[in-house]
C-alpha cells in the first residue's frame, strides 16, 4: 500500500512517497511553484505515476490544536486536489514538521541555501513518517 504525503507551501511543495508496502518513507520530491493550479497539476501527475492508495496533506494547526490562520487555504487546496485526482485527501496535523526539518538539515551541516532547496521534501517525509506510525499503532 503506497502512501503519499504533501507539505504544501507558498513557493515550494514537498512530496514524500512510502515504499510499496506502506511501511517506510521511500522517495521525495519538491514542486517549485507558487501557483496552486500548477501544484495541483504536478501532484496529479505524481499520483497517476505512483498510484498511492492514500494521500495525506499536512494541515496547519496551532500548538494548542486549534486550526491555524491558514487552515481555510489548505482546505480549499485539498478540495481542489481531490477534484482533480479523483480521490480523498486526508488532512494531517503538520505541527512543527518544518521546524523539525530545518533542525534535521542543520544538524547534517546543510547551510541555509541548501536547506531551502530540500526542506519541504524533508517536511513531507516527516508528515509521512508520522502518518505511517499512526497507521501502525492503529493496527496493534
Amino acid at each position: 500500500m503506497r502512501i503519499m504525503a504533501i507539505d504544501y507551501g507558498d513557493a515550494h511543495t514537498g512530496v514524500a512517497l512510502s515504499d510499496p508496502t506502506g511501511f517506510l518513507v521511500g522517495s521525495t520530491a519538491t514542486i517549485h511553484s507558487w501557483r496552486p493550479e500548477t501544484v495541483v497539476e504536478e501532484l496529479v501527475k505524481l499520483i497517476q505515476r505512483h498510484r498511492p492508495e492514500e494521500v495525506v496533506l499536512g494541515f496547519p494547526r496551532n500548538m494548542d490544536g486549534t486550526e491555524g490562520p491558514r487552515a481555510e487555504i489548505y482546505r480549499d487546496f485539498a478540495a481542489r486536489l481531490e477534484a482533480a485526482a479523483g480521490m480523498e485527501i486526508i488532512l494531517w496535523d503538520e505541527r512543527r514538521t518544518t521546524v523539525a526539518a530545518h533542525q534535521l538539515l542543520f544538524n547534517q551541516g546543510k547551510d541555509g541555501r541548501k536547506r531551502k532547496k530540500v526542506v519541504d521534501a524533508v517536511a513531507a517525509s516527516l508528515i509521512l513518517e508520522n502518518y505511517l506510525d499512526y497507521r501502525r499503532m492503529k493496527r496493534e
